[in-house]
């Protein structure tokens, strides 16, 4: 059974399954929730543990013989498998399925640590099977529209309480870093008399930039017209060593994207409809954004920027005479519905 993060421990007070799986790339929040487990399991009297990390070559022969062999004095034993990003295999897949089968071995605790679980592998057999015995608890980053909420909910965990303003603030000095924030949350927690109130001044004044952006997240600022988030992560991909040609190559892909998306509308069809048509299909999730940047961008426009695109792919080969990162931003800003920093340039620089 799927079940989100902060409705985790409330799961496991009620009952403590024979299997938790925790999934995602989100480490804050990954390693709470393994941490609830594990909490909830010595509270379910379950003192012996196991951890088993899952490397190349690993012999998962070592699973079965975790779960069967037991201390004298402990009639179950709580078990991680560490899998990180490595793939489970078929060989994994099957000792999975085959623990799940086996009814013996349910008296102990299976807690699954590992990376984001795509669709294709939430279908397999190994899943499915181990879903029906217990939880999967899918983790995702905090969307940068409620990080402030985030936030603002988690200072009162710390024992002081943080205007939304101040919580947006640090959300945008700490976006894609959880840990950074949370440890700020602490610092303030620290230094402040309990029940405090902090304002955006507080934390202009004592929060350095520790964001970590990837493109994804520019892509998904540009698409959702958030100007200065967009702006704002340009330089963070910069700052950050990011190599050009791989932020080009992600707004060049949401462009043809954007295009094709026209296209199929052009010939009658519904928006829902042309989402599924593009390759991958575009999930249910994000469909708002682009349907947002569809109705801010005609077509002529889409075709500008592509243009623009293929100088900007020019200049980073040094076959054209554009600054290359001001043009990345330049493209991102106006994708998302701004003006970039090349207008005051001549003529043959503007993406027009």
């Amino acid at each position: 059974m799927k079940i989100f993060v902060d409705k985790l421990p409330e799961a496991l007070a009620k009952k403590l399954p024979p299997v938790v799986i925790v999934a995602g790339d989100e480490p804050l929040q990954h390693m709470e929730a393994c941490d609830a487990v594990r909490a909830a399991a010595r509270e379910s009297g379950i003192e012996e543990r196991e951890v088993l990390h899952v490397e190349a070559n690993f012999a998962w022969g070592k699973l079965h013989e975790a779960a069967a062999s037991l201390s004298l004095f402990a009639s179950s034993k709580l078990i991680e498998l560490r899998l990180g990003n490595h793939s489970l295999g078929q060989e994994g897949g099957r000792a999975l399925k085959e623990y799940a089968d086996a009814p013996g071995l349910r008296d102990n605790v299976l807690l699954i640590a590992m990376g984001k679980l795509d669709f294709r592998q939430q279908k397999s057999a190994w899943f499915q099977t181990l879903d029906k015995l217990g939880l999967f608890v899918p983790v995702w980053p905090v969307d940068a529209s409620r990080l402030g909420f985030w936030l603002r909910d988690r200072a009162e965990r710390h024992g002081f309480s943080l205007d939304l303003d101040a919580a947006r603030l640090l959300g945008e000095r700490t976006e894609g870093n959880l840990l950074a924030a949370d440890q700020e949350l602490q610092k303030l927690a620290l230094l402040l008399p309990p029940g405090s109130r902090v304002g955006p001044a507080q934390i202009a004044g004592g929060v350095e930039d520790s964001a970590r952006y990837d493109v994804f997240n520019l892509t998904e600022a540009c698409l959702k017209g958030e100007r200065e988030r967009a702006s704002r992560i340009v330089r963070g991909l910069r700052g950050e060593g990011v190599e050009s040609p791989i932020v080009l190559w992600a707004l060049s892909r949401e462009l043809r994207t954007l295009l094709s998306l026209h296209q199929h509308l052009d010939q009658g069809q519904s928006f829902e409809s042309a989402c599924k048509a593009q390759k991958p299909a575009i999930f249910d999730k994000r469909r708002p954004a682009y349907q947002q940047a569809i109705a801010r961008l005609p077509r002529k426009r889409l075709h500008k920027l592509l243009l623009f695109a293929q100088r900007l792919d020019l200049a980073i080969k040094g076959a054209n005479p554009l600054p290359p990162w001001e043009g990345l931003h330049d493209l991102a800003l106006t994708l998302a519905g701004g003006r970039g920093l090349l207008a005051e340039l001549p003529a043959s620089y503007r993406i027009g």
